[in-house]
């Protein structure tokens, strides 16, 4: 959904608006609200971040010696992924169903806490499609992150049980079934498409 504005707004006055519910991102200068999660959208949401930082759990015990504030100037390759997460770059100010950052790419402050703002790319953005969405204006986000310095995007659309993956610099591939997903280097992790849409059966 778009709102209807009487005058343009700028990125700079979207950012000082207050935050929404259901979230607003900022578009070509357009406001479009996120339709609300439903209980398909937020299983497969919860589930698959729960994968991701599981799996790059064990590169972060690796680097257990150090404090989270001496880690970002390492070359650690573990990796975080958030929810619904406000991420603002390129003119843009989108949230991704799913955000996966770099360990090292991630702000912290002197006190090692994480910073509010991610004023840059996700490394991989996910997106889940839901029944209110345009996929063209979810494809358009991906492909921002793409264009800006992202390395992978997934469009998971869990009407036909479909995955369509963007890598940076080659033709998008819709996978279904048995194939296996493309992660990021340094991810150990094996996911089929049909193992993720099996996770909306509660009993997985």
């Amino acid at each position: 959904m778009t709102s209807t504005l009487s005058q343009p707004i700028s990125l700079k006055e979207f950012l000082q608006l207050p935050e929404t519910k259901p979230a607003t991102e900022y578009i070509n200068g357009e406001i479009i609200q996120k339709p609300m999660p439903k209980g398909g959208h937020s299983r497969l949401q919860g589930k698959l971040c729960t994968v991701i930082n599981e799996a790059t759990e064990t590169k972060k015990i690796a680097y257990a010696s150090c404090s989270i504030a001496s880690m970002r100037g390492t070359r650690a390759t573990a990796f975080r992924a958030f929810p619904k997460l406000r991420c603002t770059f390129g003119g843009r100010s989108i949230i991704p169903d799913i955000a996966v950052f770099l360990w090292g790419n991630i702000d912290f402050n002197q006190a090692g806490d994480i910073e509010d703002n991610f004023n840059l790319h996700p490394d991989w953005t996910i997106e889940i499609l839901s029944p209110e969405q345009k996929p063209n204006k979810v494809i358009g986000n991906i492909l921002h992150c793409l264009s800006s310095g992202s390395q992978l995007g997934w469009f998971i659309d869990p009407d036909d049980s479909s995955i369509l993956v963007f890598l940076a610099g080659q033709q998008p591939q819709l996978l279904q079934g048995s194939d296996i997903l493309p992660v990021l280097n340094s991810i150990e992790l094996d996911l089929t498409v049909s193992e993720v849409f099996s996770w909306l059966n509660m009993g997985n």
